[in-house]
């Protein structure tokens, strides 16, 4: 009795291990974790590093009188999508799910209209400080301040270009993983159990 108690527990147990052994190896192969093996959290963290720059430029571009990106509050309102994408990408790696990849995809597209939104504005900054240079070069002083405006803008251009990069490609990998994931719900259906076979009457 003792021996044949231990087999059953043996298989039972046995049972349980390949099942969470399938269980991995379906999580594994899930369009929603191919999501996580490309890095969300580490173009997170670089996403809030350019989104914490912009928000402190902000703060210096907002005691300027002249034309800059702050007359809108660019650098601020942009500064906080980066940072709410930054963190999402960073959650959703720790704690996957197809509710969370979808905050994240439509937050990508928010954040990329904002984007573009900024090279509208950073470009016309570009034009003034422009006519600034050819109107007024003999105020030597007013074109430091000028130079000094430029660069910090095209700093940031730069940067908002390099983040549109990253969330494009994310976006991208977003998409594809809520399409993957809703392809293979439809294909993972599970077959009803065949009938039992009908048994011989006439040996009976």
């Amino acid at each position: 009795m003792e021996t044949t108690e231990s087999t059953t527990r043996d298989r039972t147990t046995g049972k349980h291990e390949n099942k969470e052994a399938d269980q991995q190896v379906l999580l594994s192969s899930k369009p929603l974790h191919r999501f996580v093996q490309r890095g969300p959290r580490n173009f997170g963290i670089v996403i809030g590093i350019f989104g914490c720059s912009e928000l402190m430029m902000g703060f210096l571009l907002a005691g300027e009188n002249m034309t800059t990106s702050n007359g809108i509050a660019t650098p601020f309102w942009q500064g906080v999508l980066f940072g709410i994408c930054g963190i999402l990408s960073i959650y959703t790696e720790l704690h996957p799910s197809k509710k969370m990849v979808t905050v994240c995809l439509a937050m990508y597209v928010v954040s990329l209209l904002g984007i573009v939104l900024s090279f509208v504005v950073r470009v016309c900054c570009f034009y003034e400080y422009a006519r600034y240079m050819i109107n007024k070069r003999d105020d030597e002083a007013l074109i430091d301040r000028v130079g000094l405006l430029s660069g910090i803008e095209g700093l940031l251009f730069v940067s908002s270009l390099f983040v549109f990069g990253i969330l494009t490609f994310l976006s991208c990998i977003a998409r594809l993983a809520l399409k993957s994931t809703n392809t293979q719900i439809i294909v993972q259906h599970i077959p009803a159990p065949a009938p039992p076979p009908p048994t011989d009457t006439a040996s009976t």
